[in-house]
């Protein structure tokens, strides 16, 4: 089961949500305080199980709902997605991918373990 992990950085706190296996697939922007961090995890657990994939690197490409999963390219030519709440707020981001197959693996990995992930303080 994978899980939350809430850490204090400089400026606030922020999350990693963490696979079984340890890897990271999603990160939170910096939070001012520990509850809006909190509010930020529950937000991706109600969100992500749901959320639709629009895929942004293909042409034409349909337009989803939110929440969504939107997949696109970075100036590096790598594969991102970002994970948008019902009111379109970004609630969480991947790192780079060189294969798309590799981002939609790491949306699957955050869909399934979201919901049920433990929250951790470190």
């Amino acid at each position: 089961m994978g899980k939350f992990v809430i850490r204090e950085t400089a400026s606030g706190f922020k999350f990693d949500l963490k696979a079984a296996n340890g890897q990271v697939v999603a990160t939170s922007e910096v939070y001012a305080t520990l509850a809006a961090c909190k509010n930020g995890v529950e937000s991706v657990q109600k969100n992500a199980p749901v959320a639709g994939v629009e895929n942004q690197t293909k042409e034409g490409y349909e337009t989803v709902k939110h929440p969504k999963f939107e997949v696109y390219t970075d100036k590096a030519g790598e594969y991102r997605f970002r994970l948008k709440a019902t009111n379109g707020e970004i609630i969480a981001v991947s790192e780079g991918y060189k294969a798309e197959d590799s981002c939609l693996n790491g949306i699957e990995s955050t869909k399934k373990n979201a919901a049920e992930a433990e929250v951790v303080t470190e």
